[in-house]
């Protein structure tokens, strides 16, 4: 059972960003349920064929609960990461995000390529040229 405060404490929003990227504004801690619709929304992208590449702005998150942390490790096995650029996080959570990101590496056996940027300009330049660089890489359907 979760404790319903926590729960009212955070907000998330996550919609399809111009450029093709998921964006993610948490507000508060990240949660177990969170974690959990970030994940789905990565993995309906994976399941579409096109990149996941994820846009997160981390300015108001506070911190990844343990329960979300192990949500992303069940819920991430078997999606494909293209990219993740995160930007305005503050140092402690920059800390735990990179341990987060390689526990989840470890238990899924996959990549997740993960910078951190201090603006949100030098976030979305450094996912263009990683979509470009993927686009240019694949190979043509016959």
């Amino acid at each position: 059972m979760s404790d319903p405060g926590a729960e009212d404490a955070s907000s998330l929003l996550l919609r399809e960003d111009p450029d093709g990227f998921l964006f993610t504004v948490t507000v508060g801690d990240i949660s177990e349920d969170s974690a959990r619709a970030i994940a789905a929304a990565c993995r309906r992208l994976m399941d579409s064929g096109r990149e996941v590449l994820v846009l997160s702005d981390a300015s108001r998150t506070g911190t990844i609960l343990p329960s979300a942390r192990k949500a992303m490790a069940d819920s991430l096995r078997g999606v494909r990461f293209d990219a993740i650029a995160v930007f305005g996080g503050s140092f402690p959570l920059r800390v735990v995000s990179t341990l987060a990101a390689k526990t989840v590496q470890i238990l899924t056996g996959q990549s997740y390529p993960v910078e951190f940027f201090a603006t949100e300009a030098e976030a979305r330049a450094w996912l263009l040229a990683r979509r470009d660089a993927l686009r240019a890489t694949r190979r043509p359907l016959a």
